[in-house]
């Protein structure tokens, strides 16, 4: 049991849109990831998803609203609903997910992270 830095963590990493685990809370993987650019749009059949900004701005873009945060900002998206994050400039983002989530959701793309390479970091 030991204290998470985020600031660290985000330090040891550089690629985009592939999320590290830092923890592990109540079947649920706490991940961060650098965002820059457009994800593709997906969406979670079975799982909500949740987007906490720590540094720098993104933007869910939904089918009917975009929805923009800030640092310090969060938003969830609910089961089923697709979704496209987006940064035009470098974002650190914190997420919540059941572990069993897939990264791309029901999309498997060339930014998919398969479940089981996921890194701990």
């Amino acid at each position: 049991m030991d204290k998470i830095n985020l600031t660290e963590k985000f330090s040891k990493f550089d690629d985009y849109w592939s999320p590290r685990v830092v923890g592990e809370l109540n079947g649920q993987y706490i991940k961060l990831a650098k965002f820059k650019g457009e994800m593709v749009w997906h969406s979670h059949d079975h799982e909500d998803e949740f987007f906490q900004v720590i540094k720098g701005n993104i933007i869910i873009h939904l089918r009917e609203k975009s929805i923009h945060l800030s640092e310090g900002e969060c938003f969830i998206v609910p089961k089923g609903v697709e979704h496209m994050p987006e940064a035009v400039e470098e974002a650190h983002v914190m997420m919540f997910e059941p572990k069993h989530t897939a990264h791309t959701g029901t999309k498997e793309t060339e930014l998919t992270v398969a479940i089981d390479k996921q890194t701990w970091i």
